[in-house]
């Protein structure tokens, strides 16, 4: 059975490929239409799906830096959102049913609190997805985003302990010296090599260290996995780590959005339920949306970061569980809470595909903060007299930064979109700031200047480069643009739009390499003429 399964996701996935649109939406659709024909989920497709969940968490772990959760606009901004969207959607449930709608008229005020609470989350790994495949987990709004989902994780986990009339074994306590092996973690990552060793290293922290032993313990697993994660992330080999799992982990979540599809079979009661909570969602966005802008974040950020969790989560089915269970609430609302959660998907993505030609359209009318009154962590960047601009230092940007800076001198500078990558690249001596080179607003400024000739797209990720080269050629750039691709289709997508040079990072290694040995060992050999 599980044959088919793959065979329709891969089907209906490929379509929506082609369609322009997120896989995952392929994934969930396929889901739906596998139920519609009598099939439902199986234990395995469960068993993958939440591995792949626990191994994304881990992922996002390594990525993760534990300052951002300590900032007031994270875990204030989360903690607001959640308290007043639960009062909201509660207040919302009781107008209707004082309005006389049948399938609230029966409902208790503490059952739509319960309702109210579970619709106040957003999906951790439908974010984080969406994220990932646009390129900006690195992000302000992408880091801002994460920041308030790890925070939702943390009161899901205390709602669940209080729920489920269970707290953690007194062992849980022994959690807090993890710490302590962080050493000796980090010397076998040491250790570890780059190969299949490595995969299976992250893959024994990520089941058995993080989400087994939390479970031991009697602690959400999932969140052991990120907080494993965030334990690892110092390493200088975490990223490498990420990495290696990154396919294994996309495979597995191709289960995760089938399982949502395959979860409840639609009664017409439940769709109309379903309708009702979706008409609801845009209050959650403009909630998010007004506590970001409390939070003195620029336009793009509040706007970027609220189509991100513009979504219901799969915690809403959680909750919906527990709350059936305890008898709390009647069945026909877990059905409708499945496929709310579900259709908030379909909505979501396609919004999320073009949320940056959403936002260029909103910033005509939506009105920023002066420059001086924004977040400190959200302020525009001035490139100063710098030439040369390289977007992405990572490997290869401070390969290039190094080698351009010795043939010109110090009018380079770089851009990094992480702080703390920032920091490090400037205690090494090189010229980077922290900033969002797929931000319209940070274009507009930079190109203002005038003074950049030569701009260096060097992102890991293509939809990034490519997006920031629109971004430029819509300001009317005059100086030369090139770019790293991985693969041929990336190529030809940044010729189609204008890009002076593209360099295939693989097919340039080769010639790289053997320029670097002729260079060093000039070997004795004498060239043939044809």
């Amino acid at each position: 059975m599980e044959f088919i399964y793959i065979l329709t996701a891969f089907v209906i996935g490929f379509i929506a490929l082609r369609c322009k649109l997120p896989p995952l939406v392929g994934f969930l659709v396929a889901g739906f239409s596998l139920n519609s024909f009598g099939f439902t989920s199986t234990p395995t497709l469960e068993t993958l799906a939440n591995l792949g969940v626990t191994l994304l968490l881990f992922t996002i772990g390594l990525k993760l830096d534990v300052k951002s959760l300590l900032k007031k606009e994270v875990w204030g901004g989360a903690t607001l959102h959640n308290l007043f969207s639960t009062a909201l959607f509660t207040l919302c449930l009781l107008i209707l049913k004082q309005l006389g709608l049948t399938m609230f008229s029966d409902m208790a005020l503490s059952q739509l609190i319960l309702i109210g609470f579970a619709l106040s989350f957003s999906s951790t790994v439908f974010a984080i997805k969406l994220l990932q495949e646009k390129g900006e987990l690195n992000a302000k709004y992408g880091t801002v985003s994460i920041g308030i989902l790890v925070m939702q994780d943390i009161f899901a986990v205390i709602f669940l302990t209080i729920s489920s009339g269970k707290m953690p074994e007194v062992y849980a306590l022994g959690l807090f010296a993890l710490p302590l092996l962080r050493p000796i973690l980090y010397k076998i990552l040491d250790k570890a090599g780059h190969g299949e060793v490595l995969v299976l290293y992250a893959i024994t922290l990520a089941l058995v260290l993080g989400a087994g032993l939390f479970e031991l313990v009697g602690m959400k697993p999932d969140l052991g996995a990120l907080l494993i994660g965030m334990l690892m992330a110092g390493h200088s080999k975490s990223s490498e780590m990420a990495k290696s799992l990154f396919n294994f982990k996309e495979l597995l979540l191709v289960c995760f959005f089938l399982n949502i599809g395959l979860s409840e079979t639609p009664t017409l009661n439940g769709l109309l339920m379903a309708f009702v909570l979706l008409l609801l969602l845009p209050l959650k966005g403009m909630l998010y949306y007004g506590i970001f802008h409390l939070c003195r974040y620029r336009v793009r950020t509040s706007m970027l970061a609220t189509l991100t969790l513009f979504n219901y989560s799969e915690f809403g089915l959680i909750v919906g569980g527990v709350a059936y269970k305890l008898g709390l609430l009647p069945g026909t609302f877990l059905v409708a809470i499945a496929i709310a959660v579900s259709f908030s998907f379909l909505l979501a993505a396609p919004l999320n595909s073009m949320s940056h030609k959403l936002y260029t359209e909103a910033s005509k009318w939506l009105k920023e903060f002066e420059p001086e009154k924004l977040n400190a962590d959200d302020r525009l960047i001035d490139l100063g007299q710098s030439k040369v601009l390289i977007l992405g230092m990572g490997r290869i940007g401070t390969g290039a930064y190094d080698e351009l800076q010795a043939r010109y001198g110090k009018q380079i500078i770089g851009v990094e979109t992480r702080e703390e990558s920032a920091e490090q690249q400037r205690k090494e001596g090189r010229n980077v700031i922290q900033g969002d080179a797929t931000d319209p607003d940070f274009w507009a400024r930079v190109i203002s200047k005038e003074r950049v000739t030569l701009i260096l797209l060097a992102m890991p990720h293509s939809q990034a480069n490519v997006y920031a080269l629109e971004q430029i050629k819509a300001r009317h750039f005059q100086g030369k643009i090139a770019a790293i691709a991985q693969y041929n289709d990336d190529e030809e997508l940044l010729y189609e739009q204008g890009i002076d040079a593209v360099f295939n990072i693989f097919n340039e290694a080769g010639s790289g390499f053997a320029r670097n040995v002729c260079d060093h060992l000039k070997p004795d050999i004498t060239a043939i003429k044809s």
